[in-house]
């Protein structure tokens, strides 16, 4: 049985409450089409990334992060120096993305686990992107936007968690004001 049919797979837009997701994290495969799209000012749109071979991760107080294979990835991405450590997952590395026509890219807004630990062993080397760029969108000449499915997903509140909210996710969310001590 290979790595990938050992992670339960995830059920296609069933409500949840991020206050019954456990801790420590759990990794399941998702039915869902994940879409990381670039829109240009002018309209012009780039897809950035498209899956149906991704994995999210579950963990209380937090909407689901979401991990797209590289495979899924079409455009070039570089490797940054920024490194992070989750005490779940292992030693994060951070990448630069270049939109089309903009001479802005858009650094430390998509990670990997190049040799996650533990049970997160799947998700080696796959992408997850912050639901914003981070970037002015008149600076960088436009803004990513990120789908499960068909639907655009809300940001995570704060600045340091990459979780996708979607109507479906429910309960309040750690990452705003007065949520750290949680």
């Amino acid at each position: 049985m290979s790595d990938n049919n050992k992670v339960p797979l995830a059920l296609r837009k069933a409500e949840e409450d991020v206050w019954n997701y456990p801790r420590p994290p759990a990794l399941q495969r998702t039915p869902n089409r994940l879409r990381v799209i670039w829109t240009s000012i002018d309209g012009s749109e780039t897809t950035i990334a498209d899956t149906t071979e991704g994995y999210r991760v579950l963990e209380t107080t937090h909407p689901p992060t979401y991990y797209l294979p590289p495979s899924s990835i079409k455009v070039p991405l570089e490797k940054t120096s920024k490194q992070t450590f989750c005490e779940w997952k292992g030693k994060a590395s951070y990448h630069t993305f270049s939109p089309p026509g903009s001479s802005t890219s858009i650094a430390n807004r998509i990670w990997s686990y190049p040799r996650p630990t533990g049970d997160f062993g799947p998700i080696k080397d796959y992408l997850s992107f912050y639901a914003f760029s981070g970037v002015d969108e008149q600076r960088a000449g436009g803004k990513w936007r990120c789908y499960v499915d068909d639907e655009q997903v809300g940001v995570q509140e704060g600045d340091f968690y990459g979780g996708w909210v979607t109507s479906n996710i429910k309960g309040k969310m750690k990452g705003g004001p007065g949520t750290w001590g949680w």
